[in-house]
């Protein structure tokens, strides 16, 4: 299966039929986790990576994408970190401590020097290499019985006209609850390689072995097909400067915010961009102050994330 489109919508409007075609002709299989709609071998291409949040209200995974993305930015796999934004990982762990499979270690290394950092030396170097390939699976995930190992297993990253293209690789891939994140976190990460590369993004394909729907939400994803058409509305431009420092204010940031620091974001010299991602956050740990909300939502200068903060307005800060 090959779908090319403009947006996470688009392509998850010709996804979603697809595979629940195959539920209504039988066409499933029995998982570990329950019984799938599956294709075998899905390739989806998204020509405007910052058209990555779905501006649908099931799909629209703001917050929990934002989570998950700074996850793997802090360089850690700690389970109190993921739990806030993503409560399933709960049922991850082993230790109670940490999540096996958490990519933040695979991607930046033990001590920050991983390979992130390895891929763009060598793009800076050689920009027309082939050889800028991120590992995520690794050949001990399979060798002893874990809980949960990672569904990605490569990231590989090409310059070509100038612009920053990616192609994610998965094992397998959960079509309602697992790509819209995936595509969130990984273009939000080629966004941030470009940039680091004095680059613009350009393509961004995502390769699944299998991509699935668990039976249990074939009703929601067509509810979402239901939903029809969706506005185009992408992300602003990432800041074109290094973004690492930026990130790492916002980890900060984020920590002060979990830890209940009262902090204006207009306070930590942040541009805008980056700005409302430390409000976006300051939202979601508000829970049930809908003034609080209401108050950071008027100094959101990206005024197309409103959306998505009315829906938490409207769920009592659940959304």
């Amino acid at each position: 299966m090959f779908i090319s489109a403009e947006t996470l919508d688009d392509a998850l409007l010709k996804l979603y039929p697809a595979l629940l075609a195959r539920s209504r002709e039988s066409m499933t299989i029995k998982a570990s986790r329950g019984e799938t709609a599956e294709v075998i071998g899905a390739l989806i291409e998204i020509r405007n990576p910052r058209a990555r949040l779905s501006r649908s209200e099931t799909r629209g995974k703001l917050y929990s994408s934002l989570g998950e993305l700074l996850w793997y930015l802090s360089k850690d796999n700690r389970l109190d970190f993921i739990a806030p934004y993503v409560p399933r990982y709960s049922d991850e762990s082993e230790d109670g401590v940490t999540i096996y499979g958490g990519y933040g270690p695979r991607l930046f290394g033990p001590n920050g020097e991983g390979q992130v950092k390895r891929v763009i030396g060598l793009l800076t170097e050689r920009p027309t290499s082939r050889r800028a390939v991120i590992q995520i699976f690794d050949k001990e995930d399979i060798a002893n019985n874990h809980k949960e190992v990672p569904c990605t297993t490569t990231l590989q990253c090409f310059v070509r006209d100038e612009k920053l293209d990616m192609v994610v690789t998965m094992r397998s891939n959960d079509a309602y609850f697992g790509l819209p994140h995936d595509v969130f976190c990984f273009t939000m990460l080629q966004e941030i390689i470009a940039r680091s590369l004095c680059r613009d993004v350009g393509c961004y394909r995502h390769f699944a072995g299998s991509m699935h729907i668990y039976k249990e939400r074939w009703d929601d994803a067509q509810h979402f097909v239901d939903e029809g058409y969706q506005q185009r509305i992408a992300m602003p431009e990432m800041p074109v400067a290094d973004p690492w420092p930026s990130i790492s204010a916002v980890l900060d940031a984020e920590r002060r915010i979990r830890d209940g620091d009262q902090l204006e974001a207009s306070s930590l010299g942040l541009q805008d961009y980056w700005s409302d991602l430390v409000r976006i956050l300051q939202i979601f740990f508000a829970k049930g102050d809908q003034s609080k909300i209401t108050t950071l939502a008027e100094q959101i200068s990206f005024r197309r994330y409103r959306p998505y903060i009315l829906g938490r307005i409207r769920s009592g800060g659940e959304a």
